[in-house]
């Protein structure tokens, strides 16, 4: 695709990854293509024609794009329309994901009888908005040492972690989720060694984190998974320095130290709030963190999009009207004979009954009207 910064899902050698449904004098079903745009960035041109139509000579040209909001786009302050119908959209925000469908227009000439005929062909994009996964690093590391009872265990767990944290806190960065346990390991050709297994995660979400994504004039994920990178570099560097201390710097082991080649790391992706990964529906764009589609949400930093709940507000409304009708049905309660509680009463096997004039809270003069009655009374 040309321009932008969006990635396509289309076969290579068609025009901008655009297909087509061609019907005579009408529109048909429209085949769709999928195209990624990162947010803030413009999205590639999208072009309302396929490329067999681009290599025929065309009369009279007219185009026709509709946004996901049923508008026409033309004249929005958002997109570069072409004068031959390319389309790119600016700026590109997960509000402004959606279809894209494009109306094109042109005439046929008979070659005998120079008879015009019209023709249209429709195009469809479905446009989302991705992010690039945010990125921490899941980091073990173990250390030698004589017992698993010894007070200088967690001094070393304690110390270790304000090192790293000191090293990386320029970043924004922070050492979570610490944590330790010892166990003993029996190691071929060395015999039995207690070690201290060591895991943390390397955050670039430190305190103070927003305020370094303002000075950003770009979109901040970008400089966040570079501070990450930068982060994890660190704290490898340095691991490689204990091992080389303990190589060239000291004659005897210390009772604790670092194990060689004992450090691992994997990556941890998440997703900003609205948005998900979907390597089904998404598979062009597998790593991608794309907008959540309608009926879908993500309120938080999961990797996924979740389904929404229906509410069940009917069920809900329909149980307060039995919950209504039985408090009516066992309380001296006057009610209407026409009130569409007193069918209730009436399969609730209680017969409604007039009641005493003395609880009656009615003028005189309403003491014989027949529509008010008291539900399960049992009185004249």
């Amino acid at each position: 695709m040309a321009g932008g910064g969006g990635r396509r899902c289309s076969p290579p050698g068609t025009l901008l990854g655009t297909v087509a449904v061609v019907v005579v004098a009408g529109l048909g079903a429209l085949s769709r293509v999928n195209v990624y745009v990162k947010v803030f960035t413009n999205s590639p041109f999208l072009v309302c024609m396929d490329l067999a139509r681009s290599q025929e000579e065309v009369i009279d040209l007219k185009y026709l794009w509709i946004g996901p909001d049923g508008k026409n786009l033309e004249g929005q302050m958002y997109v570069n329309l072409t004068e031959t119908g390319k389309l790119m959209m600016m700026g590109f925000k997960e509000s402004m994901s959606g279809a894209y469908t494009c109306t094109l227009s042109y005439k046929i000439l008979g070659t005998a009888t120079q008879e015009e005929k019209a023709v249209f062909e429709a195009y469809k994009f479905l446009v989302y908005a991705y992010r690039e996964a945010d990125h921490a690093y899941q980091i073990s590391v173990r250390f030698a040492t004589k017992e698993c009872e010894l007070t200088a265990n967690s001094q070393l767990f304690e110390e270790l972690k304000r090192t790293l944290n000191n090293i990386i806190s320029d970043l924004t960065c922070q050492i979570v989720e610490p944590s330790y346990k010892c166990h003993s390991v029996k190691i071929p050709k060395q015999g039995l060694l207690h070690a201290l297994f060591v895991s943390f995660q390397v955050n670039p979400f430190a305190p103070g984190w927003e305020e370094v994504c303002q000075q950003v004039t770009y979109d901040c994920e970008d400089a966040t998974n570079m501070r990450a990178q930068e982060a994890r570099d660190r704290v490898e560097e340095f691991f490689k320095k204990q091992t080389y201390a303990l190589r060239h710097k000291f004659y005897t082991a210390p009772a604790i130290h670092y194990l060689d080649n004992s450090f691992s790391v994997a990556r941890i992706d998440s997703c900003r709030p609205g948005f998900g990964k979907n390597y089904v529906t998404h598979r062009n764009c597998p790593g991608c963190c794309v907008v959540c589609e309608p009926g879908t949400y993500s309120p938080n930093n999961d990797l996924t999009c979740q389904v929404c709940t229906r509410p069940r507000v009917k069920e809900k409304k329909r149980t307060q009207r039995v919950e209504a009708a039985a408090a009516l049905c066992s309380s001296p309660t006057t009610v209407p004979a026409r009130s569409r509680f007193a069918p209730r009463c009436a399969r609730a096997g209680r017969s409604p009954a007039a009641a005493p004039a003395a609880k009656r809270r009615f003028p005189e003069e309403n003491k014989t009207n027949p529509r008010l009655l008291l539900c399960g009374a049992g009185g004249s």
